[in-house]
Parts: structure tokens; C-alpha cells; sequence
């Protein structure tokens, strides 16, 4: 398999993962592209060796690591698109769960940004605390707490999950 016929197979794929890092579109597509030129060089043996994507999803999240660290401490700008959604009156079975989707992004963008690295790396590409204390670069302990601060905070910035989560919350609210 050819890296061009890789990234049509799984480029959505990565690219979601870069925004669930980033928060930010721009950014996650600027991280999967400078993933995918430090994989160029070795796409060969990385290929031959099975299943590539690992390797790559290890790529894109050292990126953003890297970038993360060099940056500086700045400001999570929370976009206000999702305000200017027209109400659609009802529930669409085509569209079912996108709500959620729209809500866990949404709320998501308003974490720090070490706080959301835990929550995608432990949650969503499904790490152990080891592992993501690894990528990271800090302590299990530190992946720890910032997972139980993180998910204080989502609490607080969308309960409406809470809710989906916990059906007996939902009876008691």
C-alpha cells in the first residue's frame, strides 16, 4: 500500500484525531501533514511491517506534543458557530448522535489543552495511563489527576453528557 493510498483510506480518520488534540481545524490538518512528511521517508518499511496506522497515529500525536511544549501558554479561543445553528425541530435518524458529537467538540475546545490531550489519548485512542503519560512526557500520576480535572470540568461545561451517560441522573434532573 502506497502512503497516497493510505492517507485516502484514513486520512478522516487521522484528521479527527489531529482536531480532537488541536481544537482547532487549521491546526489538525497542519499536524497530520507534518505527521505524514516525517513518515514519508520510511512509509516503505513502515508498510511492509503490517498495519501502518499505529505508527502513524504515534506520529500525529508526537507532533502535536512537540508543538504543544514549544508553544506558549495561550488562550483557547472558543468558536461561537455552533450558536448560529438553525433549530431543525426534531430528531433526524440520518444525523442520530450528532448532537453528542457537536457538544463532547464543542466543550472539548474549552478544556486546557493538557487537559483535552489526556482525555483523546485515554478515551478516545483508548491508552493506558502508562502509554499516555509516555506520549506526554509526565507522570501516571499527573495523567491521572489531570483525567479526574478534566472530567470535573466537562461535567460543569456540558452536563446535558452527563445525562446520556447516567440515565438514572436523567430521572433524578
Amino acid at each position: 500500500m502506497t502512503l497516497e493510498e493510505f492517507v485516502a483510506a484514513r486520512g478522516q480518520a487521522l484528521l479527527r484525531l489531529a482536531w480532537m488534540l488541536t481544537a482547532d481545524p487549521d491546526a489538525a490538518q497542519d499536524v497530520v501533514q507534518d505527521a505524514l512528511a516525517r513518515v514519508l521517508p520510511r512509509w516503505s518499511r513502515i508498510a511492509a511491517a503490517g498495519d501502518p496506522e499505529p505508527y502513524v497515529r504515534q506520529a500525529i500525536r508526537s507532533v502535536w506534543v512537540d508543538a504543544w511544549r514549544r508553544s506558549e501558554r495561550r488562550p483557547v479561543v472558543v468558536p461561537d458557530a455552533l450558536d448560529d445553528l438553525p433549530d431543525g425541530g426534531g430528531p433526524d435518524p440520518a444525523v442520530e448522535g450528532t448532537a453528542v458529537r457537536l457538544a463532547v467538540g464543542e466543550a472539548l475546545t474549552r478544556l486546557t489543552p493538557h487537559q483535552r490531550a489526556v482525555l483523546v489519548l485515554r478515551f478516545y485512542e483508548d491508552l493506558t495511563e502508562t502509554a499516555t503519560a509516555d506520549v506526554l512526557g509526565c507522570s501516571v500520576s499527573t495523567v491521572k489527576s489531570q483525567t479526574r480535572h478534566a472530567l470535573a470540568r466537562l461535567r460543569l461545561l456540558a452536563p446535558d453528557l452527563v445525562l446520556l451517560q447516567d440515565p438514572v441522573a436523567a430521572d433524578r434532573g
